[in-house]
């Protein structure tokens, strides 16, 4: 699987992203996300919650969430969820 890494930047917040030609799509990763959107200090809790709370009232997440290793702030790679930009 051919895929290229790169960082987004958004209001000088990095957002990891990563591309696969195979699919022929982005992947985004959703904690990053988050932390944009929320400005949270702690978007990974954030995230685990609203994840929790969609499951309980019934959400299939399973179907528009994956799971891809992109690199953490450690500068090692780690599996985080991710969703398609399309």
């Amino acid at each position: 699987m051919k895929q290229q890494i790169a960082i987004q930047l958004f209001e000088d917040k990095k957002v990891r992203t990563l591309w696969n030609a195979e699919e022929e799509k982005w992947f985004i990763s959703i904690v990053d996300v988050i932390e944009v959107l929320t400005n949270s200090e702690r978007p990974r809790k954030y995230w685990s919650d609203l994840k929790a709370k969609l499951q309980k009232e019934g959400s299939e997440l399973s179907e528009k969430i994956g799971q891809l290793k992109m690199v953490a702030k450690d500068g090692k790679m780690r599996t985080t969820d991710v969703a398609s930009r399309w």
